[in-house]
């Protein structure tokens, strides 16, 4: 059985707990259904990251999937008590919502109360890494598709394309799009560097990423032109750089696709060390949560 990668202690419906006590009903929506949402959170000197922004895109997200959102000062609370029993330094958060214990069928009529679950994800010091390869995944997603907009629940096409790409010995998927455009990869935001230019997909039809909005703020003070527009595999190809963004890994080095080399990855070094240091900055700066 593999070592747990998480804390000693998780906050469960408004207490903290032990992990290896901490249960949720076997008629939780979530667990038949997907039915929840969650965020991962950056945490670095016992702080997170962009916590505000998190807490916003949450709320968003159960009011589109027609859940009461859980309230701010609470979350808050749930977070510094989480962090505070597990002596949190660096490493990260998962928040998950779900609908909670209901009847059977998926009519949500009658289901709750909401499931809260904060987990705390210590960092492991990895070794260095060369860039990540990527393959492209059998499965699409739709174009469009309102649902992108938040992290609910029902990820299996993240899951099946990060596995297909793993059986291919890459390290990553790359998802299109039902019209063949980019959507992102598996885990994160995907951008392409061309000359001057920094290439994104726009927002419509997938996941908003913090580290990704991170990331076009710090831009152009760097010197690159920003574009959100439509991308295709041979974009990339054709790229000088590409990487991709998560709020564990922050930015990520594309090495190559489907087998070919794409760009170099020295040329997002700059981008990754200034994400770094606005990290620090922020996080030295910040409350507790």
């Amino acid at each position: 059985m593999p070592s747990p990668d998480h804390g000693d202690f998780v906050w469960i419906n408004g207490r903290v707990t032990r992990a290896e006590d901490a249960a949720v009903s076997v008629f939780d929506r979530g667990f038949l259904y997907g039915d929840s949402l969650f965020e991962s959170v950056l945490v670095r000197h016992g702080r997170p990251f962009r916590w505000q922004a998190h807490r916003a895109r949450m709320a968003a997200g159960a009011g589109l999937l027609r859940m009461p959102p859980p309230a701010g000062p609470m979350l808050d609370d749930a977070l510094d008590a989480l962090l505070r029993a597990n002596a949190a330094g660096s490493g990260s958060v998962r928040v998950t919502l779900s609908r909670g214990p209901g009847r059977r069928g998926y009519s949500p009529r009658q289901a709750g109360p909401p499931t809260l679950v904060l987990a705390w994800h210590p960092a492991v010091p990895a070794p260095e890494r060369g860039p990540w390869q990527l393959a492209t995944s059998p499965y699409r997603v739709l174009a469009g598709d309102p649902l992108a907009a938040c992290k609910h629940g029902s990820r299996l096409a993240n899951v099946l394309s990060r596995a297909a790409a793993e059986e291919a010995g890459a390290d990553e998927a790359l998802l299109l799009d039902s019209g063949g455009h980019i959507a992102e990869t598996s885990s994160g935001n995907l951008f392409s560097i061309r000359g001057t230019g920094l290439f994104t997909p726009p927002v419509s039809g997938l996941l908003p990423g913090v580290t990704r909005g991170c990331v076009l703020e710090i831009a152009v003070p760097l010197g690159w032109e920003v574009h959100e527009q439509a991308l295709t595999p041979a974009d990339l190809v054709a790229s000088d750089a590409v990487f991709f963004t998560t709020s564990s890994l922050g930015v990520v080095p594309v090495g190559s696709l489907d087998g070919t080399a794409v760009g170099n990855p020295a040329v997002c070094r700059p981008i990754g060390a200034a994400l770094d240091a606005l990290v620090d900055r922020e996080c030295a700066a910040a409350p507790m949560a």
